[in-house]
């Protein structure tokens, strides 16, 4: 799928890859991911319920904050097919746009470290 068109779970899953999880798993109720640290099974960054970066600044603000991504927002809403995305993100000449800040920052994130296309899981598609 094109990291420019992810949005929800699937988003938020690629965001937790990015980040380095290596163990995932879905349920009917929310969505979790969790990083092996050794052999115990702690959760990164107290991930203990659903990791919620595209939707949630607790999780999505501190990657922003250091990838150091730029958000900008149009005074003119920018339309991709025939989809409005007023915001923009930008890291080092790559830029993503969305509907919120949130998701044109963790668009840009997912891009810049694995590309303009990623595959999903089965459970995500």
């Amino acid at each position: 799928m094109k990291t420019s068109e992810l949005t929800g779970a699937a988003l938020d899953w690629a965001v937790a890859k990015t980040e380095g999880a290596t163990d995932f798993w879905f349920d009917t109720v929310a969505t979790y991911w969790v990083k092996l640290d050794g052999k115990d099974r702690a959760l990164r960054y107290g991930w203990a319920q659903s990791y919620l970066p595209s939707t949630e600044w607790a999780h999505g603000g501190p990657i922003i904050e250091r990838e150091e991504l730029t958000l900008s927002h149009s005074p003119y809403d920018h339309v991709f097919y025939g989809r409005t995305r007023p915001w923009c993100a930008e890291k080092k000449g790559r830029m993503e746009y969305g509907p919120t800040p949130l998701i044109a920052a963790m668009r840009c994130y997912v891009a810049s470290k694995l590309g303009d296309e990623i595959e999903l899981p089965e459970e995500l598609k």
